[in-house]
């Protein structure tokens, strides 16, 4: 049986939350001067849209009016997405962030900074990026030996679509059409 606030809202708000086609990740109380805030952390291995966000938000509001979970005071819903640089603890949330740069605290050998390539049971495969020129090299993590993983940031990261707008191809493409409709423009006023 629960026995903190957070276990029982958990239990009361994550099938509703479940019904939006959404995971519950967080819920946490927490005093804020004599206000008290409910903060509520949802996702999906789609991500979360404001339009979700306000769904469910709107709905988890409703439950919470007709139960006494959060007692009698007045309090404050907050409910939100986990962020750019989000802490990695369960399976799915390693498996959304295949592609992305993570750092790693292991358990033997102290911090690794490497991009999730795959996601099993058992453990990810990683691509350890290049240092001073050197090309990167694929490592494999046992969830055993994570301690700790957390999503990094990256301002400069080249993607897929780039290479693809390096070659002129998208560049061309959106200049043809640019061309037409200036065309069609200048007919209707002529």
């Amino acid at each position: 049986m629960s026995t903190t606030q957070s276990e029982r809202l958990r239990e009361l708000l994550e099938p509703l939350v479940g019904s939006q086609g959404l995971d519950l990740e967080e819920v946490a109380v927490d005093s804020v001067g004599r206000k008290r805030v409910l903060r509520v952390v949802v996702d999906s291995d789609t991500g979360a849209d404001l339009d979700q966000i306000a769904d469910v938000s709107r709905a988890l509001s409703a439950k919470l009016d007709e139960t006494d979970a959060m007692g009698a005071g007045e309090y404050t819903l907050e409910v939100g997405t986990p962020g750019a640089e989000r802490e990695l603890t369960e399976h799915r949330h390693y498996v959304r962030a295949t592609d992305r740069l993570v750092k790693f605290q292991l358990a033997d050998s102290g911090e690794l900074v490497a991009r999730i390539i795959t996601v099993d049971d058992d453990g990810v495969d990683v691509e350890v990026p290049g240092v001073k020129g050197r090309k990167p090299t694929a490592k494999r993590l046992a969830f055993a030996e994570i301690v700790k993983a957390r999503v990094q940031v990256e301002f400069n990261r080249k993607s897929k679509n780039d290479d693809i707008a390096d070659t002129g191809i998208a560049d061309t493409d959106v200049e043809d059409t640019e061309d037409t409709e200036d065309t069609e423009e200048n007919e209707e006023e002529a």
